[in-house]
């Protein structure tokens, strides 16, 4: 099967290579924990060619509220860290399934219902996945 062209034109930041160490995925992750949300998983989809990022960071929470309340701490702590605004974001209107996206690292705060339909994990089970639940 062939690749297509637009995944093939995906720029990497050649200058810093991400790993599950670096300073924004950590800052991430801790913002998640600080506001309590539920199976933290890390995905590395380097060696996916496919994958529209280098890592997903996927999580739940219980209620909308919790949902909004990740999203601004994970912003808010990743600005703090790293002086790093998201390139966009999106579903913070239904609050189900917020996407925040700093390019080479996705956000993913889901409420159960959605991520046991859309069912990411498995989506990408050929990414390295690694558990950040407390």
């Amino acid at each position: 099967m062939e690749t297509l062209s637009v995944l093939n034109s995906r720029k990497k930041n050649t200058i810093t290579r991400l790993n599950r160490n670096s300073k924004i995925i950590k800052s991430i992750i801790r913002a998640i924990q600080n506001k309590k949300g539920e199976k933290v998983v890390s995905l590395d989809l380097r060696k996916i060619p496919e994958a529209s990022a280098d890592f997903f960071i996927v999580c739940e929470a219980s209620s909308t509220t919790q949902v909004k309340a990740i999203c601004d701490e994970v912003e808010f702590q990743v600005k703090q860290d790293c002086d790093e605004m998201p390139y966009k974001h999106e579903g913070r209107q239904a609050l189900q399934w917020v996407l925040i996206d700093y390019v080479n690292v996705v956000v993913h705060v889901m409420h159960p219902d959605a991520r046991k339909f859309y069912k990411l994990e498995e989506m990408w089970s050929d990414a390295s996945a690694l558990d950040h639940t407390e």
